[in-house]
């Protein structure tokens, strides 16, 4: 039986830790999680693709022969990195604070309520001596923040992570999330010509050069299928950078451009036409890819997805089949043909906030709900 005092301190001791990524500091937190799972009795491994960065899996061994089990497996997978903390906090950011039925903390929203939950829901069914015939995995990663090259990637490329279902958990108010746009992160660099800012028109300045590129990629319009669930596609520059002086001619400038992009779109074409309108304005250029991933999508009407969204409403979350305008590690399933979708318990709005929190009330009540659901997904 999931225990809410418990999972409250759970939660409240995984946000104490300070997980910030970058720069990558989840070694403390993940000692903690790989403790408290070994205190379990079950099976437990860590696996590290960065020096000081441990992803933990935990498996709780189902009663069919091994091979059909392990095939057959649920696999919930949190992450327990976090962006950096920020200054301006009304609340101590790793105090786990509670108030007016909210528990404050850097990563209560995203992802450390939904690492706490994952952590006491593996507690209850040992303690409760559940016999399950397929086994439940929880894989709590590092590395999500970043792009999750040292964590959820290199699980599934290496085959650690072999489950017949993947439950992302990173999400909000227990909706089950079926669907996801893809996303290019892009750094455009663009070189100039030095000169003296009273002699401008010696140099060739990167940044004005920039500000034009930026202003036509704005004002692109995409052809591309609406989607019930979604927003249509954006783009957003989220850094620039440039100049070494006010009077000086610059000569270089950096900005990074983020594109989200709705299913049926070709993340081939959005870059051709980027290239296209940055050759318009300069030949001297240079496009970094950070990351890319494609959008994803399983269908609404997926048993699984169904028995999920039933269990939750039966058990008073109100959950509802919803759309991602951002990105979670569901899309790395996608290529292993893992059928996948995400949830979580966390409270729309405030992850990457100052004065992030969660609401006590449905991280309970999402976490019993979670329970429930290993059950009947058993039961499939």
């Amino acid at each position: 039986m999931i225990n809410q005092l418990r999972l409250i301190k759970l939660t409240q001791k995984v946000i104490s830790f300070n997980s910030e990524n970058p720069p990558g500091n989840e070694l403390a937190l993940s000692k903690f999680i790989e403790k408290d799972m070994r205190s379990l009795g079950i099976q437990v491994k860590t696996y590290a693709y960065a020096k000081n960065r441990p992803n933990v899996v935990a498996t709780l061994k189902g009663s069919w022969p091994r091979a059909n089990a392990a095939k057959a497996a649920i696999l919930l997978t949190p992450h327990f990195d976090t962006v950096p903390i920020g200054k301006g906090w009304k609340h101590m950011p790793l105090g786990g604070q509670v108030s007016d039925g909210k528990l404050y903390g850097r990563g209560a929203t995203d992802d450390k309520g939904n690492l706490a939950s994952c952590m006491e829901v593996m507690r209850s069914l040992v303690e409760d001596q559940v016999r399950l015939n397929k086994d439940v995995i929880m894989a709590a990663t590092v590395d999500e923040e970043t792009g999750s090259h040292n964590g959820i990637i290199p699980l599934l490329e290496k085959k650690v992570l072999k489950p017949g279902f993947a439950l992302v958990m990173d999400s909000d108010d227990g909706h089950a999330v079926t669907v996801q746009k893809g996303l290019i992160h892009a750094r455009i660099q663009i070189f100039g010509r030095k000169a003296h800012g009273a002699y401008n028109w010696r140099g060739v300045n990167a940044i004005e050069i920039a500000s034009r590129i930026i202003n036509k990629l704005k004002a692109l319009t995409w052809n591309y299928k609406k989607h019930p669930l979604l927003h249509g596609p954006t783009m957003n520059v989220g850094v620039i950078k440039g100049g070494d002086k006010v009077n000086m001619v610059c000569d270089f400038c950096e900005f990074a451009l983020d594109t989200r992009f709705v299913p049926g779109m070709d993340s081939k074409v959005i870059l051709k036409r980027i290239r296209s309108v940055i050759k318009s304005e300069t030949d001297k250029f240079r496009i970094e890819i950070d990351d890319l991933q494609q959008p994803y999508e399983i269908d609404c009407q997926h048993p699984i997805v169904q028995t999920y969204v039933k269990t939750l409403n039966r058990m008073g979350c109100k959950a509802q089949i919803r759309g991602s305008e951002g990105a979670t590690v569901m899309t790395f399933f996608k290529r292993r043909g893992i059928p996948a979708f995400a949830t979580g318990f966390g409270a729309p709005g405030t992850a990457h906030t100052n004065d992030e929190y969660i609401y006590v009330k449905t991280l309970v009540r999402g976490t019993q709900a979670l329970e429930q659901f290993i059950k009947e997904y058993d039961a499939l």
